[in-house]
């Protein structure tokens, strides 16, 4: 019998995402008396992590809301849903640059500006010339990243009749083996860019990638290049932009993310942030979201977590399932085998994975760990969290499923 689990809703969420949870699971409004937080935009990085959460789930893919250090350090699996809202992305990608290059919004809105009357039409027939644009077909893309959004970029491309290149050091092989044949991987960022008349963003943000097209990178772009950025904004030095937007180095700048600097600057499109406004991308969000949550607090089974290491044993039906979450550290496995050999348990099977300065063990043995044994194990140096799991039935005293003080 399933334990029963609470789940808060930080944010408003598909209700399709909803429907997913088991009838072991109950929606409450306090925070502190959730095992699972669900969450998209809401800012956590301030809150309070009770000893009791045992998971959040962002029904997204961008995780810097969440406070992931004190997550990591309390033992909570942090989950996204990658890949989720990719195809909405892509597509306002491929919009944005169609946006860019032919005047489309300012034709519009000239239009729209003018006196509904008779003389309309003849007017717009006179004044389109100021809106002309370009092609894209036949032009050069250059895609920086080709993971869950890039790739499905670069192929759009490829099918518009662009020449696309792609650049990306670490490309899963998933998305190799995606990634149309027609693309041309480029080893030497700053080579691709100097060939692009579009260039489109898709890396993740982080220290390393935080202003990375900078004054000295935008340099290397081609005369009247146009810049794509549905990533994260702060991968551009924004200075930098506005320079080479005033230059023309950079012909049009395109970006889903509003903030007062870039709207000071010429020749931007700047969007509210649209990029996975969609009804479908919101519904593949939520349910990747809850599949993922409740496999691990069900099961103890992780995937798609950017805290802690992809780690599965199936389905938890042995008497007892232990997870172990824990430092990284040389000799914690042998330990806790240890405990477990003293206390006479046998390990029916077990599995373990890690991830930099983390990883997770799980063990299913063929009897039921009372809170004793448990408590021992948490209490061992680094160890994270120990959560317990029983898949057949629970014993009369139950472990609960933190860190001992």
């Amino acid at each position: 019998m399933l334990k029963q689990r609470n789940y808060t809703l930080l944010n408003d969420i598909s209700q399709k995402g909803l429907i997913e949870f088991g009838q072991n699971y109950t929606l409450t409004e306090d925070m502190q008396d959730a095992d699972l937080w669900l969450v998209r935009s809401k800012d956590l990085l301030q809150a309070d992590l009770p000893q009791r959460l045992r998971a959040i789930a962002r029904a997204g893919a961008g995780v810097n809301n969440i406070p992931l250090s004190r997550a990591t350090d309390q033992g909570i699996v942090v989950f996204n849903a990658p890949g989720g809202n990719a195809n909405a992305v892509a597509e306002l990608v491929i919009a944005g640059m169609l946006l860019a290059s032919r005047g489309v919004l300012d034709g519009a809105n000239w239009v729209r500006a003018q006196k509904p009357d008779s003389q309309v039409a003849q007017l717009a027939e006179k004044h389109k010339k100021a809106f002309s644009g370009h092609e894209i077909r036949g032009k050069t893309l250059g895609v920086v990243g080709l993971g869950a959004v890039g790739h499905l970029v670069a192929n759009a491309a490829v099918s518009l009749g662009m020449e696309v290149l792609g650049h990306d050091p670490f490309i899963s092989i998933e998305y190799a083996l995606k990634l149309s044949q027609d693309v041309q991987m480029v080893t030497q960022l700053n080579d691709m860019l100097s060939r692009s008349d579009y260039i489109s963003l898709h890396v993740p943000l982080i220290e390393k990638t935080k202003g990375m097209f900078n004054e000295t990178r935008i340099a290397t772009f081609k005369e009247g290049t146009i810049l794509l950025n549905f990533a994260r904004d702060l991968l551009v030095d924004e200075e930098a932009l506005g320079k080479a937007l005033a230059s023309g180095r950079v012909r049009r700048y395109v970006t889903d993310f509003a903030n007062e600097t870039v709207m000071s600057f010429p020749n931007t499109i700047i969007l509210p942030h649209l990029g996975a406004a969609t009804e479908e991308s919101e519904e593949n969000c939520a349910v990747m979201a809850v599949r993922q949550a409740q496999d691990y607090l069900n099961n103890g089974n992780i995937v798609n977590s950017v805290n802690f290491p992809n780690i599965t044993l199936g389905r938890a039906n042995r008497p007892t399932r232990v997870i172990v979450l824990h430092r990284n550290v040389p000799g914690i496995l042998s330990q806790v085998t240890t405990l477990f050999g003293e206390a006479h348990i046998n390990i029916d099977q077990m599995v373990s994975a890690s991830r930099d300065n983390v990883a997770v063990a799980i063990f299913d043995v063929p009897v039921n760990v009372l809170r004793e044994f448990a408590m021992q194990l948490s209490k061992q140096p680094d160890i994270l969290k120990v959560r317990v799991i029983y898949g057949v039935n629970e014993p009369l005293e139950e472990m609960p499923e933190r860190k001992g003080s």
